[in-house]
């Protein structure tokens, strides 16, 4: 079976594609841009063109030589629907939270709305979704979301990480360090709970240092504003460093002393996975309410701290920094974990008996829609992309790729 995959985030298509044994999968997915050109892998297979058209043109010709499509992001599905393919939308992060057809939707850490789109935009989100053959999210947060849009809706928590790039074997890379030094490889911002952060730094006890990559979460003009804020408050051990390249991460794991994760949102993100299965220590808030499922078992991820509470977070800090013991403890109950639920062979296992499963309900790619229906949609399109989507999307694509690539993008 040949699976054509769009879209891709945090490399979740690239591996499902690197390590696929009974399915040949095929990845293209859009242009990188801004830290997208260091967070993710560059040997992939891209559109030449940010126009809808052209991305649906492509699709097209090659659409014939594969039985099935799973699109990640809402504008892989948004591809795939007006390719008239038969398509699995998969949730790996927050596309499900704020999804693009409700009103106004907010983020629980900020007080303006995520978008703002209008009725004829969210009608066609909405039908994208809808004609969706099935939809699958991993975590109980993200797959609770989905199951009250798809009551038919797919939890899968396995998802495969790289151990190619991600492994105990890797080399470090050498670091100027002077203390006991975390390492913060995720996006700056309310997102991953640096307010929480901050605090909990003012409790601890210890003396240490914090490397934060220089990555920033940047949606909306009003995070842009809470990311300056957090900036003036920057505590005197954290150090902003260039953001590093994917298939280098793995030596910076190695070369810190512990990683600093995400303490919001309560679950694992990439970031967590991928350095766990280098056994270094990771600091991450886990909400003990919310298990992962592994072989039909609710498990709890022995990551720590157990609360989002800054001075509980403080107390595991300092005991992360003073006891080599409690650190190496850790960095292996982590490491067992993540190894039952993302290691190539126990994910890969799983997803491919979930595509046998579909396959057979579903056995072509082509959802073979009216032709006038379809014929009037990308009609539709065409006016909306000459007349809106240039329009009102060009200063922020502009910011993304820059203006010499917008205008290459676009032609």
């Amino acid at each position: 079976m040949k699976i054509l995959a769009i879209g891709d985030t945090a490399d979740n298509s690239v591996s499902l594609q690197k390590f696929a044994k009974n399915y040949n999968i095929h990845l293209i997915t859009f242009p990188r841009k801004q830290a997208e050109i260091f967070t993710l892998t560059e040997d992939v297979e891209r559109f030449d063109s940010l126009l809808i058209s052209k991305q649906v043109k492509k699709i097209n010709q090659i659409k014939d030589d594969y039985d099935l499509c799973l699109v990640l992001t809402w504008s892989a599905a948004r591809i795939a629907y007006l390719a008239d393919l038969n398509y699995i939308m998969y949730f790996a992060g927050g596309d499900i939270t704020e999804p693009p057809f409700e009103k106004m939707p907010k983020s629980p850490y900020l007080e303006k709305p995520i978008h703002q789109r209008n009725f004829l935009e969210r009608y066609f989100y909405k039908k994208i979704f809808d004609d969706a053959i099935c939809c699958i999210a991993a975590t109980e947060e993200y797959f609770g979301k989905l199951k009250k849009f798809r009551k038919d809706a797919i939890r899968l928590d396995y998802l495969p990480v790289d151990t190619t790039i991600f492994n105990d074997k890797i080399k470090p890379i050498k670091l100027e360090k002077k203390k006991f030094t975390f390492l913060a490889p995720q996006k700056f911002g309310l997102e991953k709970g640096y307010d929480i952060i901050f605090e909990a730094l003012k409790f601890c006890k210890t003396d240490f240092e914090i490397l934060q990559v220089e990555w920033y979460t940047k949606r909306t003009e009003e995070e842009k504003i809470l990311v300056k804020k957090l900036l003036s408050q920057k505590p005197t051990m954290m150090k902003f460093i260039p953001l590093i390249k994917r298939d280098e991460l793995a030596s910076y794991f190695k070369s810190s002393d512990a990683i600093l994760g995400q303490m919001r949102v309560g679950m694992l993100g990439g970031i967590e996975r991928d350095a766990a299965f280098c056994k270094i220590p990771v600091l991450c808030y886990v909400d003990q309410t919310k298990p992962m499922i592994i072989n039909n078992e609710k498990v709890i991820p022995p990551f720590l701290p157990k609360t989002n509470d800054p001075k509980e977070l403080a107390k595991i800090i300092d005991k992360i920094v003073e006891s080599k013991e409690f650190r190496e403890k850790l960095a292996i109950e982590e490491f067992e974990y993540c190894k039952r639920l993302y290691h190539p062979e126990n994910a890969i296992e799983v997803w491919e008996e979930l595509f046998k499963k579909i396959e057979k309900k579903w056995p072509t790619i082509n959802k073979n829609s009216s032709k006038i229906k379809k014929f009037l949609e990308n009609k539709i399109l065409e006016y909306v992309e000459k007349f809106v989507y240039k329009k009102k999307m060009k200063v922020k694509n502009i910011e993304g790729w820059g203006e010499e690539e917008y205008h290459k993008l676009t032609k």
